[in-house]
């Protein structure tokens, strides 16, 4: 029988909400309280979760804790990650994973020296189909990777109404939409492939130059209508979209379009892989499904099904064919590879990503960053 887990969550918007409804999943892990300085006692109430703080440090030192996941603004994870690792308890870190390469790059050597387990929640590397990507292109069933393409399409930024702690750089960092979701494309890119970027050129835009931010807290996603006098005008200095070239060690290229104003589209990434053998065609709103193209055979459809995966990709799958499996799976999977690892002891060759994957996405942002300034290409 495996041991049983402590878990304290450390921010409760939409995505800690996530984590606290996916670790309930894993039979071996139990929730025991909650951190927010914005209503903890109703949202431990709301959630179910036993106790509440509303401050991380009262938590970290008030509960017996394996493990804590990180789920605030960008601009605390640093100092959270370091408290709870110098008392010994690991972290799962929500993305980007800090501000600064600097700050990401001490959190690594810190996790390493501590021999504690340290994850990132870059949660999209386990849908089942991604997963049967990578288990294609390393059996050679693509060949030599030529190009990749894509995207991550959202709207939940579309009017100038729309507002969230994500646009302001003292929180956010100075990127905002590459750094929130273009992050999740590279990392899947990068995991599937087990190539890596060498070169970035980008191109960024800020449509809404100012937005009317409500003079009250709102949620993530939460839709809620406010009028006219409950705003403020503000600028905005972080990007609403994101064209990226990257050349990758092989000599592949690829390039993705991400926006946070995309009318209509709520949560899209799209992957496209092509090889001198074969290509591979990703969609997460059909996300149990991969397109599969070749030049001289017809094309094929795989739909998700355990008996016909690979070895490999039955890992991450709960159900059988026919049985849609989606985003809430995807940190299920995750949260048990890296539940798993901490009653191990120690991380070997993790699926999951670490604070390596972490600070690699710091820099790449930061190259991306500075490629966007000064209109040029920027070696890693």
């Amino acid at each position: 029988m495996s041991k049983s887990f402590k878990a304290g969550v450390i921010g409760v918007g939409f995505i800690g909400a996530a984590h606290i409804e996916q670790l309930r999943r894993l039979v071996n892990v139990e929730v025991v309280a909650l951190a927010d300085d914005v209503d903890a006692k109703k949202k431990a109430d709301a959630l179910r979760v036993p106790r509440s703080y509303t401050c991380y440090k009262e938590l970290i030192e008030g509960e017996d804790l394996d493990c804590v996941h990180i789920c605030t603004p960008n601009n605390s994870h640093y100092e959270i990650a370091m408290f709870a690792m110098e008392r010994g308890i690991h972290v799962v870190c929500e993305k980007p994973m800090t501000t600064t390469v600097e700050e990401a790059e001490k959190l690594l050597a810190f996790a390493q020296k501590k021999k504690l387990i340290h994850a990132m929640n870059f949660n999209c590397r386990f849908y089942p189909m991604v997963y049967q990507m990578r288990e294609m292109i390393k059996s050679g069933e693509l060949g030599d990777i030529y190009t990749i393409h894509g995207g991550y399409f959202q709207d939940w930024l579309f009017y100038d109404t729309d507002y969230n702690w994500r646009l302001e750089p003292e929180l956010s960092g100075e990127s905002r939409a590459f750094a929130d979701i273009g992050s999740h494309w590279l990392d899947l890119v990068e995991f599937v492939t087990g190539l890596r970027v060498t070169e970035v050129l980008a191109d960024f835009s800020t449509f809404h130059k100012t937005r009317k931010k409500p003079k009250k807290a709102i949620d993530t996603y939460s839709g809620m209508a406010l009028r006219p006098e409950d705003y403020e005008e503000v600028p905005i200095h972080t990007e609403d979209y994101a064209t990226v070239l990257f050349h990758l060690e092989n000599g592949a290229h690829a390039c993705c379009n991400i926006t946070q104003v995309f009318a209509g589209r709520k949560n899209q990434m799209v992957v496209a892989i092509a090889g001198n053998k074969s290509s591979l065609h990703w969609d997460s709103e059909l996300s149990n499904e991969l397109w599969i193209g070749r030049r001289d055979a017809a094309n094929g459809q795989l739909v998700k099904d355990p008996s016909i995966l690979a070895a490999g990709t039955t890992n991450v799958v709960s159900y059988p064919g026919g049985h849609v499996e989606g985003f809430p799976d995807t940190f299920k999977q995750n949260f048990k590879k890296i539940y798993a690892d901490i009653e191990a002891g120690s991380a070997s060759n993790p699926d999951y990503a670490d604070f390596n994957a972490g600070v690699r996405e710091m820099i790449i942002c930061d190259k991306v960053l500075q490629s966007a300034k000064e209109r040029r290409w920027v070696k890693l």
